[in-house]
């Protein structure tokens, strides 16, 4: 199947397993509190209504920025006009509303649900997905806007399709935000001028809106240094006035459109603030709170993210899995001695076998670990939203089931996407297959909305240090009953063992360097990716051991789904044999870690 093909096929099955079967949000979730009147079957239609416009509509613009990339004009940037008609498309569908909240004319659905869909929008085409920001801004100014600010941009930027960008990156100030120098200087009432460069602007101009929303950072004269001296602003690209209604052009230029290995279709800019003429733009809520504020924005990207390392792993999956079956070449192995034996497909073939249950597995890991986030996320809506005193607990997990969603999803997606090409032998290497357009489309994941490294310092040194890692014990805890346990019964004994190994030694782990950091926090830097990894390991098999008890259980009552079922089955087998063992070398490696490497002279590299 080419790259110019419908190249998408979506998992539709196990989506749908996730969030009816295992997390059950039809009791949970569906139709409580803010979540609006969707039941279970309004969802279920729902899911197969996008997924049908995402493979049959949406798809179609996957590959066409490859060879009709945006382009900078006199500091405006024109689509390709594919993109523009998909995003058409999704809006004219009203796949916009799914989590709008109902009070601005939205379903109101739960994050579940919404994070589900937009797995299915990620996968048809990547760069299409974060076109759709100013929905989510949308949402953050009806949050922590003033009254007047709601007025003025609320519900025009939904009505009008109006699309975002978050603004935090400089030149001179990447992943370090508390470095910013764009300035902001107080006009009148919430209204400031901004002066500044900012850098790696993902769709900071375009045309395929007729307004963008810049949430933009920026240090008010005489605030603080670092990113606690930050304000966020709304920042339109033209000005809006307080009834809603467009005024003129405010000065927010493109001045440099990024080249890039993948994702092109994607408008990754350098945008330029007040040169020469004022740009406006209205404080946030009226406080000074820049940082707290972005975060409702960040931590909505770097789940995004690693849902989009997930839906690319499974596009990939499934591209090998069709290429693997049709692709005849070679004999059985067992009879490879026998020149007159019949070719067979390579998915034959063991170590094809191999490859493939390894992304199947992964896949469908990841997707658990991201779903059963999003479930924690439908809890904290329930209980009064992010960062209310009642959502203390489940705010405080979704906090730290974060990094490990984005770290190590785009990690482990990049790795395991090399093995979709390898199935595929030399054809995966041509661009008559959309694999290797998925790898370069996914490499920025592991980059963006916060490194991989950064994200494993974020769950060692904030999220678990916040509360002395009673979170991270509570929910080891949790994965230590389900090993101590019967789900499953004696057909999942050997993979509750090994679960049970596994917790044991990530324990360890976790011992072991806590008494190492009063050694040095170099300790922290050189093991943090390896912990990151080997948290997220354990609670993905936790995941993967109880989807196969419900898959065990439903195979008795549901025989005509066998097939999906015994492959769940064979998913958490092969991860629990396959990967949970290595956690145990991770152990050993934090306890023999040392800080050799940074006695080596900057010279001797």
């Amino acid at each position: 199947m080419s790259s110019s093909s419908l190249h998408y096929t979506p998992n539709l099955r196990d989506i749908e397993f996730n969030l009816f079967e295992f997390l059950d949000i039809g009791h949970t979730s569906l139709g409580k509190g803010p979540f609006g009147d969707l039941d279970e079957t309004a969802a279920r239609q729902t899911l197969e209504t996008f997924a049908q416009l995402c493979t049959q509509e949406l798809a179609k613009s996957f590959d066409e920025s490859e060879h009709n990339p945006p382009k900078l004009e006199n500091g405006q940037v024109k689509l390709p006009p594919g993109l523009k008609a998909a995003m058409g498309a999704y809006y004219d569908a009203g796949m916009h509303l799914l989590e709008t909240p109902t009070h601005l004319g939205g379903l109101g659905a739960p994050p579940s649900l919404g994070w589900a869909a937009f797995e299915l929008l990620l996968g048809s085409n990547p760069a299409l997905a974060f076109f759709t920001l100013g929905n989510l801004l949308a949402r953050v100014i009806d949050r922590l806007g003033t009254d007047s600010q709601k007025k003025r941009f609320l519900p025009h930027i939904l009505d009008k399709r109006w699309s975002g960008s978050m603004v935090l990156t400089e030149p001179d100030a990447g992943s370090d935000v508390g470095a910013a120098r764009t300035k902001a200087r107080h006009v009148d009432g919430d209204v400031w001028e901004i002066e500044g460069v900012k850098r790696f602007i993902t769709n900071g101009e375009s045309d395929i809106a007729e307004n963008i929303i810049h949430m933009v950072l920026a240090r008010p004269d005489g605030a603080a240094p670092g990113t606690k001296g930050l304000s966020l602003f709304v920042v339109p690209k033209f000005w809006v006035n307080e009834d809603g209604s467009l005024g003129e052009f405010n000065n927010v230029v493109c001045t440099k459109l990024e080249k890039k290995m993948g994702l092109k279709g994607s408008v990754t800019c350098e945008l330029t603030f007040g040169d020469g003429k004022p740009t406006r733009g209205l404080l946030l809520g009226e406080v000074h709170d820049g940082i707290r504020q972005m975060f409702h924005i960040i931590e909505n990207a770097r789940m995004a993210v690693g849902l989009k390392s997930m839906a690319a792993l499974s596009a990939g999956y499934y591209r090998a899995l069709s290429f693997a079956k049709d692709r005849v070449q070679g004999s059985d192995l067992a009879k490879a001695r026998d020149k007159s034996a019949p070719r067979v497909n390579i998915l034959q073939h063991p170590d094809v076998r191999r490859m493939l249950m390894a992304q199947k597995a992964h896949a469908e890991g990841l997707r658990a670990l991201a779903l059963f986030t999003a479930s924690v996320q439908d809890q904290v809506e329930l209980q009064g939203g992010h960062r209310s005193t009642a959502a203390g607990e489940a705010d405080v997990l979704n906090d730290m089931l974060l990094p490990l969603v984005k770290g190590y999803g785009s990690e482990k997606a990049y790795e395991l996407l090399s093995l979709s090409l390898q199935v595929h032998g030399g054809s995966g290497f041509l661009t008559d297959y959309p694999v290797e357009q998925y790898i370069r489309d996914q490499k920025i994941d592991s980059l963006y909305e916060g490194t991989t490294h950064i994200q494993a310092l974020d769950l060692l040194m904030r999220k678990v240090a916040r509360d002395g890692g009673a979170t991270l014990m509570g929910l080891l805890e949790r994965v230590r009953a389900t090993a101590d346990g019967d789900e499953g019964g004696a057909e999942l004994k050997i993979e509750r063992a090994a679960l049970g190994e596994a917790v044991g030694h990530l324990q360890t782990l976790l011992g072991t360097l806590m008494g190492k950091l009063g050694e040095s926090v170099y300790h922290v830097g050189f093991q943090g990716n390896r912990v990151l990894f080997a948290v997220a390991e354990v609670i993905i098999g936790w995941l993967l051991v109880r989807h196969a008890a419900v898959a065990l259980d439903r195979m008795k009552t549901n025989p005509g789904d066998k097939a999906f079922y015994g492959g769940k089955v064979a998913s958490a087998r092969w991860y629990c044999h396959e990967v949970l063992p290595g956690i145990a070398h991770a152990a050993r490696m934090v306890e023999h870690g040392n800080l050799d490497l940074m006695d080596v002279p900057e010279e001797s590299f």
